[in-house]
């Protein structure tokens, strides 16, 4: 008789079932469409559904890519950000951490065990800055939707933001807001389920070995469905603000010269960010409507930084006043970074 208590493997209905406000949100949106605004409701699914298929080139490597590198192992890779002289650490960590194609619960234990050691809170700090705003994924998408140009520059500003922090963390090391900076605690939320990350060499031939072909086929499924799910909502809102929102409303509040629209996006970039990847759906809806360049780009930098995921990450394993300094420095690089592409610089 088969043994009916054992547990099934992971399904799309799994993972369905682990992110599921993104999906009611998409399904609460079209549904609303349809009650309310009938004849709205076929241009919406088709501007979604167009959109989905211009970006899919940009999804799918971005999903192979990620998987690739989990498969291999690669994130051993980061620790060697960790080593030798401070101000080399600094600058590889920055480096590193944008490129990171990893969510930021599976960091948590990696971070926390460094700081445990003792590595310099200045190169954890840089990391941490750096590695929200910018991994292959994002600048992906970021190029198929807002242009190679924007996306080499928010790499840019993820850098130059982490070096900055970095580097003035080593500077105030003595300062009362960052000696001794841990919790007494260092727990977090389970979001990701990372094990022992960024442990052994890597792999480049990974498909020789059946755990590392079950790791590429599990990442690739749970990021594709991932990137998805959250591409489908933005580009649903997407298509919402474009038809609804005026374009004057938008174009007189975050749009115009001077330091006033990036001061505004870096301030509303906080709160209004719901995910990195969704965010840029968003952001080419309102440069369309009239936000300025350098609005955008303060609002992409402190909202990536500021997200939930990336400040629980922080907040776990530092002190408030340590937190308080992470996000100022967040606040300040996204109106630097504002003000030079928008052309102040």
């Amino acid at each position: 008789m088969a043994d009916l208590t054992q547990s099934p493997r992971p399904s799309l209905g799994d993972l369905w079932k682990r992110a599921p406000k993104a999906w009611l949100a998409s399904l609460l949106i079209v549904l609303a469409v349809a009650l309310l605004d009938t004849t709205q409701l076929w241009p919406t699914l088709r501007f979604a559904a167009n959109a989905l298929l211009h970006t899919a080139p940009f999804i799918l490597f971005a999903v192979f890519a990620v998987a690739w590198l989990k498969a291999t192992g690669a994130e051993s890779l980061l620790a060697r950000a960790f080593e030798g002289k401070q101000t080399r650490m600094i600058a590889m960590a920055a480096l590193l951490g944008g490129l990171s194609p990893f969510c930021s619960c599976e960091v948590i234990p990696f971070i926390a065990a460094l700081l445990a050691v003792g590595a310099p809170l200045s190169a954890v700090m840089a990391f941490w800055l750096a590695s929200p705003l910018m991994d292959p994924a994002m600048f992906s998408i970021t190029a198929g939707t807002l242009g190679l140009e924007f996306a080499v520059a928010k790499t840019i500003a993820a850098v130059g933001l982490g070096l900055m922090g970095g580097y003035l963390t080593m500077a105030f090391a003595g300062s009362p807001v960052f000696a001794d900076p841990l919790r007494p605690k260092k727990t977090c939320g389970s979001c990701c389920g990372a094990k022992k990350p960024f442990e052994g060499k890597p792999v480049w031939r990974f498909w020789a070995e059946a755990p590392r072909r079950e790791t590429f086929r599990e990442t690739a499924l749970e990021n594709g469905l991932f990137l998805f799910k959250w591409l489908l909502l933005a580009y649903l809102l997407e298509s919402l603000m474009l038809t609804y929102v005026p374009a004057e409303m938008i174009g007189s509040v975050l749009g115009g010269e001077g330091l006033g629209p990036i001061l505004l996006g870096a301030l509303v970039g906080a709160p209004a960010y719901l995910n990195g990847y969704a965010a840029v759906p968003l952001i080419d809806a309102l440069l369309a409507q009239g936000m300025s360049q350098g609005a955008a780009m303060a609002f992409v930098i402190a909202g990536g930084v500021s997200c939930i995921p990336a400040a629980v990450a922080v907040w776990a394993l530092v002190k408030p006043r340590v937190f308080a300094a992470y996000l100022g420095f967040a606040f300040i690089g996204a109106v630097l970074a504002g003000l030079a592409w928008g052309g102040y610089a």
